[in-house]
């Protein structure tokens, strides 16, 4: 009996110092805990290191502001320029168009007096054979082309012109000077020949402004008598005198005869 006990107080004996052991073991192989003055370094350290990193992001934003200002007082400026200088071409345009402008007015009036004197001159506006007027350029037929009204307004259609109309009194006085016989005038065709008289009486919404293939024999056309107008058939045949806008006068040309006259 007492061999039982002394064996089993040995058995737990053994037992104890083995768990002893193995919570020495388990003790050992756990870190010791960290103090806490090293959480408190470490804690100071990030956030001086966050302090940091906020410093130099503001420090960056500045300098980018700062960038940034300054290209927004380039784009402003270069804006600014540019609009002046805009400004000071359309004011170079202008000026350049009012100096064209005028030195054709005086290139026009020297071509005018060189016409005066040569109605054949190399800066007349008008092609050849034309008569110059004020601003339009007059061909007179010949008394051999004789033609009917309608076939003498396709002629002047054929030359980008059309059949005289007289609404000035600058024109008036230059187509009585002509003394002109049986010319179509460009009025529009009527149905009867009771409307005649002067020139200067002729109202101004008488003249051509309609398609000529309305026209028909039974119709009387408007012709120049002197300084008077009248009505006939359209299918008679008479005279025509076409007119269309004269082309600006070249000043080079004007220029290049005053030097060969001057030459001479």
């Amino acid at each position: 009996m007492s061999e039982e006990v002394t064996y089993a107080d040995l058995k737990f004996q053994d037992s104890s110092q083995t768990e002893n052991i193995q919570k020495f073991d388990k003790f050992e192989k756990e870190e010791p805990p960290v103090p806490s003055h090293v959480w408190r370094q470490r804690a100071w350290a990030l956030t001086l290191l966050c302090l940091l990193l906020l410093i130099g992001l503001g420090v960056l934003g500045g300098i980018c502001m700062e960038k940034l200002n300054r290209l927004q007082n380039f784009k402003e400026e270069l804006q600014r320029n540019v609009s002046l200088q805009l400004m000071q071409n359309t004011n170079s345009s202008q000026k350049i168009r009012s100096l064209s402008i005028k030195l054709e007015e005086i290139a026009t009036k020297l071509c005018r007096e060189l016409y005066i004197k040569n109605k054949e001159h190399k800066c007349k506006p008008c092609p050849e054979e034309w008569m110059w007027h004020d601003s339009s350029c007059y061909l007179l037929s010949t008394y051999l082309s004789q033609k009917t009204w309608q076939k003498s307004d396709e002629i002047c259609s054929d030359y980008n012109a059309s059949l005289l109309t007289i609404k000035s009194n600058s024109v008036l006085e230059f187509i009585k000077s002509l003394r002109l016989y049986n010319y179509w005038l460009g009025l529009s065709p009527r149905k009867d020949t009771t409307k005649y008289g002067n020139l200067d009486t002729i109202n101004p919404f008488d003249w051509f402004t309609r398609n000529t293939s309305v026209i028909n024999d039974t119709m009387y056309c408007g012709y120049i008598y002197y300084a008077s107008f009248s009505y006939t058939k359209c299918t008679d045949t008479k005279n025509f005198i076409c007119e269309k806008l004269a082309q600006s006068v070249k000043i080079e040309s004007v220029l290049m005869s005053e030097v060969l006259d001057g030459r001479k």
